[in-house]
Parts: structure tokens; C-alpha cells; sequence
């Protein structure tokens, strides 16, 4: 009996003892977890600090070299990628400021932690601010954690801010041939961009029409699907729909419709680089046509300036 009582005894000291480190484990995991969500808030706030101060360097030391933006129906690649579109976002809008508030933190392995929360972007002090939701992913390196994968979803008021620099009315030559106008203004309440475009012949130089060619396009954002998408009717009878992408220094509106009524063919498709070139310039490029199928010339760059 009292060997069995000595066994009893080493074995409730061994319960014991296992269950005072077992715990230690769990406060110290406990303890560990706060201690990530506080460094991915900490980084979260350091982010939003080197926005506000142009900081590109600091930006740059929060992505990972491969990291993935997705915004707005954009998709960014690589770290150089995302900041040099950053800092022309904040070339365009140089007293905008920007908060972000971080909702939720899962720590999904030790190095990985997926985070989510609202941003709020100013363009200048008193403006009201404009709400973005984020998801994203940071990973652990050394004693930093970095962004990989961030995912925003604008407000839908605030999805067509990347095209407020159309608004007001554009020129452009075509050689001796014609003279393109462009004039966009917001509609809507600011939920949608309508622009019109004429275009008329020089002197002894015909076009499709007589009188010269018009055009109008409504833009507006599809909060659902995160795009922005384009509607164009014209004076030919040609109409046409697509949606916008950013890669970080140009739009492409990919386009797909019905080509005019003089034209053969049912469907034509193309796409459009809008590359703004400087203050109040920019350079718009038709690129990939085709009229079912059978592929087209990519017609000259067109250099558009801003008349008021």
C-alpha cells in the first residue's frame, strides 16, 4: 500500500506539474496574441503616417517585393508597382490625408495575419472623408510586418475619384483632317460622369457624317462588381460598353459593341489607353480593334489638352 501510495503521489505531482505548464503555454499564447494584434495596428497606423508625410520610402518598407493590390477593379503587382501609383495619386491630390481604422485582426499562422478595417481619405483638411473597405493579408519579416495581399472596395461616392481629373473640356488635332472635343462633368450627385464628345471635319475633309460626329458617354460605378463601367452612343449609330482598369499610371476602357451603321460587322471590340501626361494634358491611344474578329490597325495616339 504504501508503494502504490508513493506511485499515487508521484503521479498527482506529475498531473500537477503538467498542468501548471500546460497553463504557462496557454497564458503565454494568450499574452503572444495581443502582442500580434497590437504590431499589426502598430503598422496599420505607421502606414497611414507615411501616406500623410509623402513618405514613399516608408510606404515602400510596408509591401512585401511581391505583393498584390486590388482596388477598384485594378490589379497592382509588385511593391515598386503599388507606391509608384501612390505617389501619383498623391501627386494628383497633394493635401489629401488618410486614416485607417483596423476592425479585425485573425492570426492565422505565427508569420500571417489577415487583417481588415475601413479606410477614410481626405483630399484636404474639411473635406468629408471617403470611406473604403480593406481586407488584407500581412506577413511577419524579422521584426516587420508587411503588407502581401490588400484588397480594397471603394465607397460607391467615392468610386470615380480616380476620374474627377477628366472633368472640364479637352481638345485634341487629327492632323489636318478634324478637330475632337471632349467635355465631361459629374451628374448624378457625383454618381456619374457623363461626356460628350463632337467631332468635327476640317475644311474639305469628310467623315462618316457630313457634320461632323457626336458621341455621349455616361461612366458609373458598380459598387457590386467594384468597376467602373462605360456606356457610349454616337451619332453614327454606333454604341458600345465596357469598364475602366488602372495599372498604375493608365486607364484602359475595354470596350466591346456595335460599329457604325455604314460599317460592316456586328461586333466590334477595342481598347482605349487614357494616360494623363502632365497638368492639364493627356494622351489617349486605340489599341486591339477589331470588327468580328478580323484584327485592325491601332489608330494614332491622340494628344489632348485642356482648354477650360
Amino acid at each position: 500500500m504504501h508503494v502504490v501510495s508513493l506511485r499515487l503521489q508521484h503521479a498527482l505531482v506529475l498531473s500537477a506539474w503538467v498542468v501548471v505548464v500546460a497553463s504557462g503555454v496557454v497564458q503565454a499564447e494568450a499574452i503572444a496574441q495581443p502582442t500580434t494584434v497590437d504590431a499589426v495596428k502598430k503598422a496599420s497606423a505607421a502606414y497611414a503616417e507615411a501616406f500623410n508625410k509623402g513618405d514613399f520610402a516608408a510606404l515602400a518598407d510596408q509591401w512585401t517585393t511581391n505583393a498584390e493590390l486590388v482596388e477598384g477593379g485594378a490589379t497592382l503587382s509588385g511593391r515598386d508597382t503599388i507606391v509608384e501609383s501612390i505617389r501619383a495619386w498623391r501627386g494628383r491630390h497633394p493635401e489629401s490625408s488618410l486614416e485607417i481604422e483596423v476592425r479585425d485582426v485573425e492570426v492565422v499562422a505565427e508569420p500571417l495575419a489577415r487583417v481588415a478595417g475601413v479606410m477614410r481619405f481626405r483630399q484636404k483638411a474639411g473635406d468629408k472623408a471617403l470611406e473604403s473597405r480593406f481586407t488584407g493579408l500581412r506577413v511577419r519579416e524579422g521584426d516587420t510586418w508587411r503588407i502581401a495581399e490588400s484588397r480594397v472596395i471603394p465607397a460607391h461616392a467615392a468610386a470615380l475619384d480616380e476620374l474627377e481629373w477628366l472633368l472640364g473640356t479637352w481638345q485634341a488635332e487629327v492632323a489636318d483632317r478634324a478637330t475632337i472635343q471632349l467635355t465631361y462633368e459629374k451628374a448624378l450627385g457625383g454618381y456619374a460622369i457623363v461626356g460628350r464628345t463632337k467631332i468635327t471635319p476640317k475644311p474639305g475633309k469628310a467623315l462618316l457624317m457630313p457634320n461632323g460626329i457626336e458621341a455621349l458617354e455616361v461612366i458609373h460605378a458598380d459598387r457590386d462588381a467594384g468597376l467602373i463601367r462605360s456606356w457610349v452612343f454616337d451619332s453614327t449609330g454606333a454604341r458600345a460598353e465596357g469598364f475602366f482598369e488602372w495599372d498604375g499610371t493608365s486607364f484602359e476602357k475595354v470596350m466591346t459593341g456595335t460599329p457604325a451603321d455604314a460599317v460592316r460587322g456586328r461586333v466590334a471590340k477595342w481598347v482605349q489607353l487614357i494616360s494623363p501626361t502632365g497638368e492639364g494634358r493627356a494622351t489617349t491611344h486605340m489599341i486591339e480593334r477589331s470588327i468580328d474578329g478580323a484584327v485592325m490597325p491601332d489608330a494614332p495616339p491622340l494628344n489632348f489638352k485642356k482648354i477650360r
